[in-house]
């Protein structure tokens, strides 16, 4: 009630009724405001401004709490705003981020399209060469036999004597050495007046090898197919000699030809060994 009169005595002077001085806050002129409240205690008692009072500081109160929510609520939007603004440059940055990988996945697919069709265009073009590279083996196969066959047909009319001795006199007269082995192992199959017509003869390899041992084989060109067929068909019977010495008389083929052929020894020598007869046509 003190503090109630103090304060309507300070309203009578003119002075403003603060939180403070309401509650005595401050120390001067304590004496002062203690005699104008013993003063006026009855007039303020009487006049009922307390109420007016406890209205005035109702408003301050609500001014101030005012005022400090509105700083407190002013500094936390502000500090909202700030970190609405970084996670705004935030999000800015990592669209850009995800633009620019969006941009680099979109040409790594690019590339990758390009690689697929590269490749594939290159598996196509393997193919065909693939399927050319076949293409001109099956022709050089084909080639190859048809070749072999025309050599082959262009010495069906050849024997080729193998083991006949390698010396100067034997060298120089192959012709007559070839009518002596017929003379010797067939004579019957000479023509008449004693002579076979022959085209050509001679050794082969032209050079002489001196590192080999054995004699070059001879190849004579018969005029006469059928002559030839039939010295054949004789060798085929029995072992041809000359002077004694053993030696052989087969067809002369080509070098494939022979090579096929050869490949099938060791076949024909198992066969034979069981008891079969293999030959080929």
């Amino acid at each position: 009630m003190a503090h109630m009169a103090q304060n309507q005595a300070s309203r009578k002077k003119g002075k403003k009724v603060t939180i403070e001085n309401f509650y005595g806050g401050s120390t001067q002129g304590k004496e002062e405001n203690e005699e104008e409240i013993q003063k006026n205690s009855e007039h303020a008692s009487q006049n009922g401004n307390y109420q007016q009072a406890l209205e005035d500081l109702k408003l301050e109160l609500i001014q101030k709490m005012e005022t400090f929510w509105k700083e407190k609520w002013e500094k936390e939007i502000s500090c909202l705003t700030d970190k609405t603004a970084q996670l705004e440059k935030e999000l800015e940055a990592a669209n850009t981020r995800a633009d620019k990988a969006e941009k680099q996945i979109q040409s790594l697919m690019t590339r990758i399209k390009d690689l697929e069709e590269s490749e594939m265009i290159k598996q196509q073009e393997s193919i065909k060469q693939t399927q050319t590279i076949n293409e001109l083996e099956e022709n050089r196969k084909y080639l190859t036999e048809k070749v072999t066959d025309l050599e082959n047909r262009g010495r069906r009319e050849n024997l080729r004597i193998i083991g006949l001795p390698e010396k100067p006199e034997v060298n120089n007269k192959l012709d007559f050495i070839l009518e002596e082995i017929i003379k010797e192992n067939c004579p019957h199959v000479l023509e008449q007046g004693g002579k076979i017509e022959i085209e050509r003869i001679h050794r082969t390899p032209s050079i002489l090898n001196p590192q080999k041992t054995t004699p070059r084989n001879v190849i004579a060109k018969f005029k006469s197919f059928q002559v030839k067929e039939k010295i054949l068909q004789e060798a085929k019977k029995r072992s041809f000699r000359y002077k004694g010495a053993p030696i052989r008389i087969t067809h002369d083929l080509a070098a494939n030809t022979l090579r096929d052929r050869k490949a099938w020894n060791t076949i024909f020598r198992k066969a034979r060994e069981l008891g079969l007869q293999p030959r080929i046509n």
